[in-house]
């Protein structure tokens, strides 16, 4: 019976949507993060009647019979939706207002991109994401800098020593793709760029349609936990949907069984 495999599809896509579903609301409260969105395509048809075929020497089929054979995942797309803007009043909390990402060096010596703004300070002062990964351009902050301001285009200054005037110290540049979409996801707020993004675009803040830096803020992540929950419900009640369709297609078939 059709029915079964084609519940099973069905069960199986439900189960999909609930992991990604899953994943965003593990991740409410991650700095930075992009929720995920499923896509799904339904599959071949059977076509036991061909729209159009003659039922009579003067008529044809208006839409001939075609059954369908169930779903399968067409993609997990990344939403690049803006996230709420949180103020921490922690000097380097800088939160990306637009479009735009921070540029990160890997050990390996590849670069990695992110959204996720709360940045440190390693021991040798420079500025690094919370795993030690130091940012593109890099900069330093010496030790006896005081009151370290960034500006809305990426300029980080601070006073040294005695002086009474501020030093510029350096330029936070960021990145922006055609398609951001196409990003793949690495974990640890990091994405790499693919043929699907295209190369990054590397500019100044404000600059060229790239959005500006927010000092003391960070951006959240934009789940929407309203969204989510009523999607983890529609899922849920489409995953027992389909599962009451392979118990109804097991009685079809005992009655069946049972006729012989």
């Amino acid at each position: 019976m059709r029915s079964l495999w084609t519940s099973t599809t069905g069960m199986s896509a439900q189960n999909l949507n609930m992991d990604v579903i899953a994943n965003n609301l593990a991740n409410v409260s991650t700095t930075g993060f992009k929720k995920s969105r499923a896509d799904f395509q339904d599959l071949l048809y059977q076509i036991m009647k061909v729209p159009g075929s003659p039922t009579s020497a003067d008529t044809k089929s208006p839409t001939g019979i075609q059954v369908g054979l169930g779903v399968k995942p067409a993609a997990i797309t990344k939403v690049f939706t803006e996230g709420d803007i949180v103020q921490t009043q922690n000097t380097l909390d800088v939160a990306i207002e637009g479009a735009g990402f921070f540029q990160v060096n890997l050990p390996d010596g590849n670069t990695a991109y992110t959204r996720a703004g709360n940045l440190k300070l390693d021991g040798e002062g420079r500025i690094t994401t919370s795993d030690g990964y130091t940012i593109e351009p890099e900069i330093v902050i010496p030790e006896d800098a005081r009151e370290v301001t960034i500006s809305e285009t990426g300029v980080v200054s601070a006073i040294l020593g005695d002086e009474t005037t501020s030093t510029e110290l350096g330029n936070i540049d960021l990145v922006d793709f055609v398609n951001d979409s196409g990003l793949i996801a690495i974990g640890r707020n990091l994405f790499r760029e693919t043929e699907a993004s295209g190369t990054a675009l590397v500019g100044t803040p404000g600059t060229n349609g790239i959005g500006t830096l927010l000092q003391g803020y960070v951006e959240n992540s934009n789940v929407n936990l309203v969204e989510e929950m009523t999607q983890m419900i529609t899922t849920q009640r489409a995953y027992e949907i389909n599962s009451n369709v392979i118990t109804t297609s097991d009685e079809m078939m005992q009655t069946v069984t049972n006729m012989v």
